[in-house]
C-alpha cells in the first residue's frame, strides 16, 4: 500500500528488443481537442478541461497536469514510456465533505483525472490510486501506455488520501468503503464523458490498479461486473472478514521491529523466505505506518491515542509504529471490528476475466497471505475459469526498489504491460492466456522494459 508523497519509498524519494508501442486499434480519430467544450462529467461539482499536445508524463512533467512526486518509487528509473499523445485532459472533483487532497490548491477530495486522446481505439481504462496516493500516482505506470494504445483513461483519488485518511467518515470502514463507491462513480461518469467526446460509448472498459488499486479491481469485478469487460490486478490488497488481511500479518512485522518477534514468526504469517534483505527498508518505510492507520480505520477503539487525530506531522512521526500494535490480535478483537472489515471484504465471486500479478518477494503484502488466498477464493466460488494468476519471481511491492537491488529484484511493470495485452486478447479475441505459473526472472537480458508471459513449457502468450 503505497503511501502518499513523502511517506513510503523514503529512500527513493530523498535490452534485447527495442520497446515499441502498438498503433491504436481501429476506433475514432477526432480533430485535435474537437468537442472539448461538449464534455461535461456527470455528477462533477467542478471540472476544468485543457487541450494538450501530449497527455503522457513526458509532456506533462513540470506542469499542473501530473504530479511526479506522488509517483515516486512506483517504477524503476530506467523505465521507458511512450510520448506524443495529444488530446483533452479533464480534472475535477465530485461532491465530498472531506479535504485531504490539496492538488491544484483545491483542498477537496473525490478528485479525478480523465484523459481523452485524439486517436481513440474505442476503449476505456479506469483505475484508483494505490495506497494513500492521489489521482496522478499511476500516470507513468499505467496511463502512459494505455493512452499510447488509444484508450481513454480515468483515475480517482478514491475519495480520501494521505496518512490521515482513516479520519474520513463516521463509522469504522467508511473511508475504505468510499474507495469502492468513488471508483464506481468515476467509471459511470467517464463512460458518459467518452460518449460526449467521441459520439459513442466505449466498446470495452477495463478496470486495473496497483496495491489498493488492485483491491479496487477485485472488488469492482465482484460487485459491478456490468461496468467492465475485465481487469488486471497488480498485487491487490486482500480484505476478508475472518482473515487473512493486513491486520493479521502486519502486527507480527511490527513486533519484529520492537524485538518481540523472530524471523520464523514472520514466515508463519506469510512473509517469504528470501525477502529478508528487504525487511530493514520496510521497517523504516512501511510496516509501522501501514498497520497503525489501517487498524485506526477498522478498529479505532483499540488505541485511541495512537495514531489519534493524526498519524503525525513529520515523516518520522508518520512512519513510527504504535507500540500497542506489536501485540494486536485481530482474532481476539470484538465482533464489531470484523463487521467493519466485512463491509469492504472480498468474496472471490468475480464476474469478468481477471489477471492477477504478485511478486514472490513482496514484503508488505506477502503473496502467501494475499493473492495465493484470493486465487483459492475464486476457485472456491467456481470462477477459476475467469482467472489467471502469475507470480513474478524477483518482484516486490514497489518497482523502485529494483534500483537498489538490481541483482535480486525485477520490476513488475513490464509483466503488467504484458498481462494487460493478454487480457485484451482474452476478452476481444477469445485467446486464453497461459495457465497460472511463475514468471521466471531471466538470467540475463532486459528486465526493466520486457517480460514475456510464458507457461511452464516456454510457450508464449
Amino acid at each position: 500500500m503505497h503511501m502518499s508523497r513523502g511517506i513510503p519509498l523514503l529512500a527513493a524519494a530523498l535490452v534485447a528488443t527495442a520497446l515499441t508501442w502498438p498503433t491504436p486499434a481501429a476506433g475514432t480519430t477526432v480533430g485535435h481537442c474537437a468537442r472539448q467544450e461538449r464534455v461535461r462529467v456527470p455528477g462533477a461539482a467542478h471540472q476544468e478541461s485543457a487541450c494538450l499536445a501530449d497527455l503522457t508524463t513526458t509532456g506533462l512533467a513540470g506542469t499542473a497536469y501530473t504530479d511526479l512526486a506522488d509517483q515516486a518509487g512506483l517504477t524503476a528509473k530506467a523505465t521507458r514510456t511512450p510520448s506524443g499523445v495529444p488530446g483533452v485532459q479533464i480534472d475535477g472533483y465530485f461532491p465530498d465533505s472531506s479535504h485531504f487532497n490539496a492538488t491544484h490548491g483545491l483542498r477537496h477530495d473525490a478528485q479525478f483525472v480523465i484523459r481523452l486522446p485524439d486517436r481513440w481505439n474505442g476503449g476505456l481504462v479506469v483505475t484508483g490510486a494505490p495506497g494513500t496516493r492521489r489521482q496522478y500516482a499511476t500516470d507513468k505506470a499505467i496511463s502512459d501506455q494505455v493512452l499510447a494504445q488509444g484508450y481513454a483513461y480515468a483515475a480517482t483519488d478514491k475519495g480520501n488520501s494521505g496518512a490521515d485518511f482513516y479520519r474520513d467518515g463516521t463509522r469504522p470502514g467508511d473511508a475504505v468503503a468510499e474507495w469502492n463507491a468513488r471508483t464506481t462513480q468515476l467509471t459511470r461518469a467517464a463512460k458518459r464523458a467518452v460518449a460526449q467526446r467521441y459520439g459513442q460509448a466505449p466498446r470495452r472498459t477495463y478496470m486495473t490498479g496497483i496495491s489498493n488499486g488492485g483491491y479496487l479491481t477485485r472488488w469492482q469485478l465482484e460487485n459491478h461486473p456490468e461496468l467492465y469487460d475485465g481487469g488486471v490486478d497488480w498485487e491487490g490488497a486482500l480484505w476478508t472478514e475472518d482473515g487473512p488481511n493486513l491486520l493479521t500479518s502486519l502486527p507480527t512485522a511490527v513486533a519484529r521491529m520492537t524485538g518481540s518477534a523472530r524471523d520464523e514468526d514472520l514466515y508463519a504469517v506469510g512473509f517469504a523466505r528470501g525477502s529478508e534483505f528487504l525487511w530493514p527498508y520496510h521497517e523504516m518505510a512501511y510496516w509501522g505506518v501501514t498497520q497503525k492507520i489501517y487498524r485506526a480505520e477498522f478498529d479505532p477503539s483499540y488505541d485511541s491515542d495512537c495514531p489519534g487525530p493524526t498519524a503525525g506531522t513529520t515523516p518520522e512521526q508518520i512512519l513510527a509504529p504504535c507500540a500497542t500494535d506489536a501485540v494486536y490480535d485481530y482474532a481476539a478483537r470484538p465482533e464489531s471490528v470484523r463487521r467493519a472489515v466485512a463491509r469492504v471484504a472480498l468474496t472471490g465471486r468475480i464476474g469478468r476475466p481477471l489477471i492477477t500479478l504478485h511478486g514472490d518477494l513482496d514484503a508488505l503484502l506477502p503473496k502467501a497471505a494475499d493473492s495465493d488466498v484470493y486465487a483459492r477464493m475464486i476457485d472456491a466460488r467456481g470462477r477459476g475459469g475467469l482467472h489467471r494468476y502469475y507470480t513474478v519471481e524477483g518482484g516486490t511491492h514497489v518497482d523502485g526498489l529494483y534500483d537498489s537491488y538490481p541483482d535480486r529484484l525485477r520490476p513488475i511493470l513490464p509483466c503488467y504491460r504484458s498481462a494487460f495485452d493478454a487480457l485484451v486478447a482474452w476478452v476481444e479475441r477469445g485467446t486464453p492466456p497461459p495457465a497460472d505459473h511463475a514468471v521466471s526472472r531471466p538470467a540475463s537480458g532486459d528486465v526493466v522494459d520486457s517480460c514475456a508471459l510464458t507457461d511452464r513449457t516456454g510457450a508464449a502468450r
